[in-house]
């Protein structure tokens, strides 16, 4: 997949094969944005085009001054690439969005963005806007196209009566509800990071963990225990991982929570490495303990309570 970073001001236009494009900001790339990206590969495919997708960064909501910013993904651009990559797409455009791009016309998106990168056919969800204002939406792209293209418009994945989207996963990860979201992501929530020096009390315990330091700008799980995967050296290990402030043993709170792995089973030297937590199961909140021996026997049933749900779920 070849990646064309385009800044609006800066942007060097070239040739293109001719194009079926996906457009959105894809956060998630979740099964709704999915079915878009796939159509548009089945109608290059049929017509001997190139597939393409074109995404944004960072969110408009960011840039348009929003009451609600994303400034906390579900997938991070770089996650974004990847995902969108193993879909087998051609090519990958990221269009920087600065408030010159968002004050293009609707006409002038078109010309410049669609008719300009040599764009035969266009595909978007059927709530896809597009210039100044959102003033474009699938309705007006037929008189905007100047007939230069074709286009296709995604209804509405729907589960359990709701719309599949990137608004209903972030909410369902911020209210912990990782088992009930992963069936419309398509796969399991997880985010990366780098094994950091922590205060190393969990070896005293009997309880080692390797402390998470996030790479990227993920949305952040709520405090409490979880039944994890953990990606070490490209081999997934299980665990329990605590999210949380630790108030057994710190009086006062820190700005930001800590994410901790106890890793079942292991016993390497992974300092400084990049790892892939797949988050699973919200087990528990977090909570205070009176003493040491409280606090074992609870991570002692965590982890009962973990190797158990991933033996029942053949993960």
């Amino acid at each position: 997949m070849e990646i064309i970073l385009i800044n609006h001001s800066q942007y060097v236009k070239r040739e293109l094969p001719p194009l079926s494009i996906a457009l959105g900001y894809f956060d998630g790339v979740h099964l709704g944005h999915q079915k878009v990206i796939k159509e548009a590969k089945s109608i290059a495919e049929e017509n001997g085009f190139k597939s393409a997708v074109m995404t944004f960064d960072p969110h408009p909501s960011v840039v348009l001054g929003k009451s609600v910013k994303h400034v906390e993904y579900i997938t991070p651009l770089r996650e974004k690439v990847d995902l969108i990559e193993k879909l087998g797409i051609d090519y990958l455009f990221i269009v920087n969005f600065s408030m010159e791009f968002a004050s293009l016309l609707p006409q002038e998106f078109v010309d410049q963005y669609l008719i300009g990168l040599n764009v035969k056919h266009v595909i978007a969800g059927f709530d896809y806007t597009y210039g100044r204002m959102g003033k474009g939406t699938m309705e007006t792209l037929p008189f905007h196209s100047r007939e230069k293209f074709a286009f296709t418009v995604v209804p509405k994945l729907v589960s359990n009566n709701e719309k599949i989207s990137s608004t209903l996963i972030r909410s369902m990860i911020r209210d912990g509800r990782m088992e009930e979201f992963t069936p419309i992501l398509g796969r399991y929530y997880s985010t990366n990071g780098n094994v950091i020096h922590g205060d190393k009390r969990g070896r005293t315990i009997g309880f080692p963990t390797a402390n998470i330091e996030l790479t990227d700008d993920y949305i952040f799980p709520p405090t409490g225990v979880y039944c994890v995967r953990i990606n070490v050296h490209g081999e997934w290990n299980e665990g329990v991982c605590n999210v949380g402030y630790k108030p057994t043993f710190n009086k006062e709170m820190s700005k930001k929570p800590s994410i901790e792995v106890h890793i079942f089973d292991f016993n390497q030297d992974i300092y400084g490495q990049e790892v892939k937590v797949e988050w699973h199961l919200h087990l528990r909140k977090e909570q205070k303990f009176n003493g040491i021996e409280e606090l074992v026997a609870q991570i002692e049933k965590d982890k009962r309570s973990a190797l158990a749900f991933f033996e029942k779920n053949n993960v």
